[in-house]
């Protein structure tokens, strides 16, 4: 089963900056609990949707050769909480890369509003010890041709 939190990468600039999207839908399993009256999307799962999109910015500028792992998070801001109904607009900028790591400065937007920001840090790995990078590319292409398909 995969957990994804990234609806759709809208933008790309190799090595340099994504954007993409998150639509919460009451479907998500995690609203279920939490909290059952009031459901809200988890702090943490906002920020694991921009990990999820900066490490497809590390997969497509190492051709697919390494991903990026959470490694550590530094002054992370929740300013509002993110409901179902609500479209996430998510963006990572690189700040710095070399071979081990990447560093980078993540934001989450909700109706233009600034949500959540955080930096972190992605340790790079190699691909193949998690995934078949074919699979991960195929996967790529749908996340980013999708939106761009329906821009067209």
């Amino acid at each position: 089963m995969r957990f994804l939190l990234v609806d759709a990468i809208r933008e790309l600039e190799s090595g340099v900056r994504a954007t993409g999207i998150k639509n919460v839908t009451m479907s998500e399993d995690f609203l279920a609990d939490h909290f059952p009256n009031q459901p809200i999307m988890p702090g943490a799962l906002v920020l694991e949707a921009l990990v999820q999109l900066a490490d497809w910015l590390v997969r497509e500028v190492t051709d697919f050769q390494c991903l990026g792992l959470a490694s550590s998070f530094d002054r992370i801001k929740f300013r509002r909480t993110i409901r179902p109904g609500d479209q996430l607009y998510l963006e990572v900028l690189i700040k710095e890369r070399n071979e081990q790591r990447a560093q980078i400065q993540g934001k989450a937007h909700c109706q233009d509003k600034l949500v959540t920001s955080a930096n972190f840090t992605l340790t790079l790995q190699p691909m193949d010890l998690y995934l078949d990078p074919q699979e991960a590319r195929k996967s790529f292409r749908l996340l980013y041709m999708q939106f761009t398909e329906v821009q067209s």
